[in-house]
């Protein structure tokens, strides 16, 4: 019961839920992030942070970049959970908002590095650690606001 409160806890703010948001179609490098929320950088990272103690979220060091993905290999709860997000967020507009920033950062050169198609399920054998790069140089769907 205390993971399913540290979630919940790490869910309560918007900004972290924008963050989520993003991080359900990949791994995203912090300055992607803030690109998209358009936040200072220590706040993006204070966030991100809490989302890590609680369990969500897990981060990679490449260089002088980290990078940011939903937790792998968690149990059944926590992905049940984000999908279940994934659902929610559809009807979101600051949400789908987002992605659609996201998408023009990344035409236009955001830092991230990693290719991957978008997730149309979550599950336990989903790859959570990618990026959305590939679906937009691959001129595959993405999520529609």
């Amino acid at each position: 019961m205390r993971e399913l409160e540290s979630y919940f806890k790490g869910l309560a703010d918007l900004t972290r839920l924008r963050i989520i948001g993003l991080l359900l179609y990949g791994e995203l490098c912090g300055c992607d992030i803030q690109e998209v929320l358009e936040m200072p950088q220590p706040n993006v990272s204070r966030h991100l942070n809490y989302l890590k103690h609680a369990g969500l979220v897990s981060d990679r060091r490449e260089g002088f970049r980290v990078f940011y993905g939903l937790i792998r290999g968690g149990d059944q709860t926590l992905h049940t959970l984000f999908e279940f997000l994934r659902a929610a967020f559809r009807r979101d507009e600051t949400l789908q908002h987002d992605l659609l920033r996201l998408k023009e950062a990344i035409k236009e050169g955001a830092c991230t590095i990693q290719q991957i198609r978008p997730l149309p399920r979550i599950t336990a054998a989903s790859s959570l650690g990618s990026s959305p790069r590939s679906t937009i140089a691959k001129g595959k769907e993405w999520p529609r606001a």
